[in-house]
């Protein structure tokens, strides 16, 4: 008792007691002790402003907090769009048992894991994706849960320290490598990859600058590594291994010095008998070719926010600097009014790129009009979609650039003080800002007199705690200002009466990116760039059933089908192109016959979606739609707040239509019933959630109304549905038993060098015999 006083006392003394801090305040306590103990909170109520029924409805709010003890260990299931369409439900069901959860239960009996699932890790390119404790694995399926656990538990406590070695940072005496560490990458294995280097060039002597840089956007290609060399085309090593990285390393570069170069030799040709039959896994391109996966994916594309992707470190202030990083800030002070400033950003086009796509310059004149002696500016960074990570690519790979945006934007509109709101789930996002902010405060970017100017102007974190509402401006300040994220009527707008009641500009994470661009080349050049009423270019999180997913920024007014065949690479596994999901929760499922419709605002209102945040997740035939309208139905019903009688119980009953469809009981009557809830939910609801939330269910039921009927009839065409599905195994099986062996529940009698059979009343549709079946004998009826 006394220590959990002593830990509440020293977070206390280091948050502040008053009742806006209770979110950090419970944030720090889950840090330190995994959950919320009773007598903790007790403590908080005794010594700080902060109430009892405060921190009920905070803690009860907010998905992250705990009010149970959880095991040594938390893994993390992500559920969102990408994982869930590559059948994350089965993986979850996968590891409660092997964790031998009973029903209610989320820790194993050895207290050694806790189970969670998650709305979106923000790795989509990689689903599905698992994460334990800061561990990510990607592309994980049900028949290597053991294998993740054990492999997680076998490294557990044993990391080595980073070795502490110096890396040529002045010149280039051989060259340059350069090696992508945003959270994509780091899932994929570039720790591992950064490790290998590391050591190679330790054993061999080379001095090279290795570079760490962010996101590189091309996640279907990670861990990449590029190699550049003074009079030399640049080479990118794509989808590499550790043990591909020596013999990589001595191909380009030469050891230092004869004794060097003669162990770095022994050393590869011990090697190369060890690995002699291990086939080399990764791909190599020049940069000047023009038909490599990565020249295909990046052609048409327009980097603005993302300029110099995967060229610079994300935290190196002085490089960013050298690329006119800060120039824009600069030029805003000493050349420019604020007036002028917002006239710019009018002249450009700007929309927000959170979802809506609100004319920027409207809310910043409204901010800047507004008369008080105090304003705020937030950024809003919560990204809660599940299949979109914009937000945390921005964030991780170019925090100066959000930076140098929101100061801007601050100086336009009078406010001195801001908030950056950030995702918890994107802890490197986190890392990233705050060291960025550090950084600007001690170069004079933030804080008193900013580069000499009588402007004054400083930012601080505020971490989200899960909560999908909380994008919605007014639930977002509510959240800063320690209470519930419920959504408030408006008027009053934030503009006008914001984050403690003072006038507050809010934008988003890439609305803040494109800034410095528009002011440094001029907002000719960003007009230039688009459709006639949506300007400039966008930024999508590519992922689903694409060969080539990753992070692209394109013009307003590409069509879907350029999107999907030209950089996506078309759909994996040679199927056939059904629809994309755009806009997340909020948006709307397009069919592959629309493919040609444009990505702008208002093209994608007209057929039934919106551009959301930014999540385009591509759906393949084996997607059934009525699946995906309940998940995405299932996501907002239990991210709603209650405050809206139709988002609260009309979601509700929107849901329980779709189960019963999903099913096999719906009838004919009630596609008419769906659609009119969804319209009066649409009608009836105050904030964007509710008022979007119908959208997944009126586009599907518009575009794929056949696949609803024919649920009500017995059957899911696409065999997802468990309850219409059954498993059934052909005659080319060969008898290894290899089903037999693996199935959880014995549903298969293992029968050597027979055909095996499928009980299907045993059967529970976890997937593990079609996934490892060698000759693809097992098949979805």
């Amino acid at each position: 008792m006394n220590n959990i006083n002593d830990i509440v006392d020293r977070i206390i003394a280091l948050k502040g007691t008053s009742s806006e801090k209770v979110i950090p305040i419970l944030q720090a306590i889950q840090a330190e002790l995994n959950y919320l103990p009773e007598e903790a909170l007790k403590r908080v109520c005794e010594i700080t402003e902060i109430t009892q029924a405060q921190i009920s409805g905070i803690s009860t709010f907010y998905s992250q907090f705990r009010h149970q003890p959880v095991g040594e260990h938390v893994v993390r299931v992500c559920v969102g769009t990408a994982c869930h369409v590559k059948g994350a439900g089965q993986v979850y069901d996968a590891f409660r048992r092997e964790l031998k959860l009973a029903d209610g239960e989320e820790t194993d009996s050895e207290k050694k894991f806790t189970l969670e699932e998650v709305s979106c890790l923000g790795c989509c390119t990689l689903a599905p994706v698992v994460q334990i404790d800061d561990v990510t694995y990607g592309h994980v399926e049900t028949g290597t849960v053991k294998d993740v656990l054990e492999d997680f538990l076998s490294k557990a406590g044993n990391q080595e320290e980073e070795k502490v070695r110096t890396l040529s940072e002045k010149g280039l005496p051989q060259g340059e490598i350069r090696i992508g560490l945003g959270s994509c990458c780091i899932a994929s294995g570039s720790s591992g990859v950064k490790e290998a280097l590391e050591e190679t060039l330790d054993s061999s002597g080379i001095t090279v600058d290795v570079k760490q840089v962010g996101c590189v956007g091309v996640c279907n290609q990670v861990p990449m590594m590029e190699i550049h060399k003074p009079g030399e085309d640049a080479v990118y090593y794509t989808k590499l291994k550790s043990e591909d990285v020596g013999d990589i390393i001595q191909r380009h570069f030469k050891s230092d010095g004869f004794m060097n170069r003669f162990k770095s030799r022994l050393y590869n040709y011990a090697e190369n008998l060890t690995f002699s039959n291990i086939p080399q896994s990764s791909d190599h391109y020049s940069v000047n070719e023009t038909n490599t996966p990565i020249a295909e994916f990046l052609k048409g594309q327009i980097n603005i926010a993302t300029e110099y992707r995967g060229e610079i470190r994300p935290s190196d202030f002085e490089e960013y600097k050298s690329k006119e990083g800060f120039s824009a800030l600069e030029k805003c002070l000493k050349d420019l009014s604020p007036d002028q400033i917002i006239d710019e950003i009018e002249k450009s086009g700007l929309k927000g790129r959170g979802g809506a796509g609100f004319p920027s310059a409207i809310k910043w004149r409204m901010v800047n009009k507004a008369q008080s002696d105090k304003k705020y500016i937030i950024c809003n960074g919560d990204e809660g979609d599940p299949g979109a990570f914009m937000d945390r690519m921005l964030l991780e790979s170019y925090p100066f650039r959000v930076i140098e945006g929101i100061i801007i934007a601050a100086y336009a509109v009078g406010a001195n003080e801001g908030r950056l709101y950030i995702r918890a789930e994107y802890p490197l996002a986190v890392e990233r800002i705050r060291e960025g902010i550090k950084i600007c405060r001690e170069k004079g970017i933030l804080g008193e007199n900013i580069l000499g100017s009588d402007f004054s102007f400083d930012m601080e974190i505020f971490e989200g705690a899960g909560a999908f509402v909380c994008g919605e401006e007014t639930a977002l300040i509510a959240s800063i200002e320690g209470k519930r994220g419920i959504p408030q009527l408006r008027p009053p707008y934030p503009a006008e009466k914001g984050l403690w009641n003072q006038p507050t500009l809010i934008n988003n994470t890439e609305t803040f990116s494109l800034v410095p661009w528009i002011l440094r080349n001029g907002s000719d050049k960003f007009s230039e760039i688009g459709t006639e009423k949506s300007k400039g270019t966008k930024v999508f999180a590519l992922a689903g059933k694409i060969n080539r997913g990753g992070l692209i920024e394109v013009p307003m007014g590409i069509s879907i089908r350029q999107i999907v065949e030209e950089i996506g690479g078309g759909i994996a596994d040679g199927k056939k192109f059904k629809a994309v999901q755009i806009g997340g929760p909020s948006g709307g499922c397009i069919p592959a016959s629309m493919a040609d419709t444009t990505i702008d605002f208002d093209s994608l209102k007209e057929v039934g979606a919106m551009m959301g945040s930014g999540g385009l997740i591509v759906l393949d035939e084996s997607d059934c739609m009525v699946d995906i309208a309940h998940y995405f139905l299932s996501f907002t019903q239990e991210e709603s707040c209650g405050r809206c009688t139709f988002c609260r119980i009309g979601t509700r009953r929107m849901l329980e239509i779709l189960n019963k469809i999903k099913t096999g009981k719906g009838k004919l009557e009630d596609l008419d019933l769906l659609e009119k809830l969804a319209i009066n939910t649409k009608k009836g609801s105050i904030c964007g959630l509710g008022q979007t939330a119908p959208n997944p269910v009126l586009s599907t039921l518009k575009y794929f109304r056949h696949e609803y009927e024919a649920h009500i009839n017995g059957t899911c065409p696409s065999g997802k549905c468990e309850s219409l599905i059954k498993y059934e195994i052909k005659d080319e099986c060969t008898g290894c038993t290899k089903c037999a062996q693996r199935c959880p529940v014995d549903a298969i009698k293992a029968k050597p060098y027979e055909l095996h059979e499928v009980d299907n009343e045993l059967c529970i549709k976890c997937d593990i015999c079609r996934q490892i079946c060698p000759v693809d004998a097992v098949v979805v009826r």
